[in-house]
């Protein structure tokens, strides 16, 4: 198998359309085809099912799709090498962050180092606190930034920002215009909106929790769910209250769909992750350079 076989599976399992995966790999729906079928065939094992007009993963599809990643991560890796020795000129960064980050925090950082080096390509990636630190434990990514504490002996973590977590519920909520809330208080009384274990924002918040000593578990869980705007637009509808970045909460506050109830809640580290045993390419080291100066 060649590595552009691999590159058009992974194009074509993640978007599970051939035409699609063949679009964003600027290349021919024949050529995407063709590339599939010499897989399947090479190997003698089907990797799709024709479904109707549409295809899915088999179970060898999607054992074969975590190798196909970690293959393709490690020759990005190998690529980047080789561009740090003609000093940045090219190369490819995989980049792995958390919602919130990804979202809010780490674009503008992005962008001004795609200005300073054109040539190097960032791949970024988006998960929970948890996914993110797997993925750079297992060198699918080079860098991981995250809100949340990572327990990994393995990583290193190096805190790069600040962020400010707020305490927000619907405007006609009992708490809209109460002074003097406590965090045990509002643990005790409240109907919560979280985001899923793993997350670095139910994680910190978890953590503010067990410091006043109130069990996280005891804790009256509403709803949970997968991302920050998804917890906003609960909380906005009037399910319950819930703890999120000031970043994600900001549109909501200013549009009056979400008051804010001062809650003394700690203040989180946002930390870039990277692996101790491997070697930090030239790139990753001038992201997180660019970042510190900024």
């Amino acid at each position: 198998m060649t590595l552009d076989q691999l590159r058009v599976f992974v194009a074509v399992a993640e978007r599970e359309h051939v035409t699609r995966a063949a679009e964003a790999l600027s290349i021919a729906q024949s050529a995407a085809s063709a590339a599939i079928a010499a897989l399947e065939a090479g190997h003698g094992i089907r990797l799709f099912h024709r479904v109707g007009r549409g295809i899915e993963l088999t179970e060898a599809g999607r054992r074969f799709l975590v190798e196909a990643r970690a293959v393709l991560a490690r020759a990005d890796a190998a690529e980047l090498m080789l561009a740090d020795l003609s000093g940045l000129v090219r190369g490819v960064l995989s980049v792995q962050a958390s919602q919130t980050i990804a979202s809010y925090w780490l674009p503008r950082h992005l962008v001004a180092f795609r200005r300073a080096y054109p040539g190097i390509e960032v791949r970024l990636g988006i998960g929970n606190t948890a996914q993110v630190a797997a993925a750079v434990h297992e060198g699918l990514a080079e860098l991981g930034f995250v809100e949340g504490v990572v327990e990994d002996a393995l990583l290193a973590a190096t805190p790069v920002a600040t962020d400010r977590l707020v305490l927000v519920v619907a405007p006609d909520h009992p708490w809209t215009g109460r002074a003097g809330l406590t965090l045990r208080e509002a643990a005790e009384e409240g109907r919560w909106v979280l985001r899923e274990p793993g997350s670095g924002t139910r994680s910190a918040f978890e953590a503010a929790l067990i410091a006043v000593g109130f069990p996280a578990s005891r804790l009256k869980v509403a709803l949970e769910l997968p991302s920050n705007e998804a917890v906003r637009a609960a909380v906005e509808a009037g399910m319950g209250a819930t703890v999120i970045s000031a970043s994600v909460a900001a549109p909501a506050l200013e549009a009056g769909l979400l008051r804010q109830v001062a809650l003394p809640v700690p203040d989180r580290l946002y930390q870039a992750l990277r692996h101790r045993d491997r070697e930090p390419s030239r790139a990753a080291e001038a992201l997180l350079a660019l970042i510190a100066k900024a």
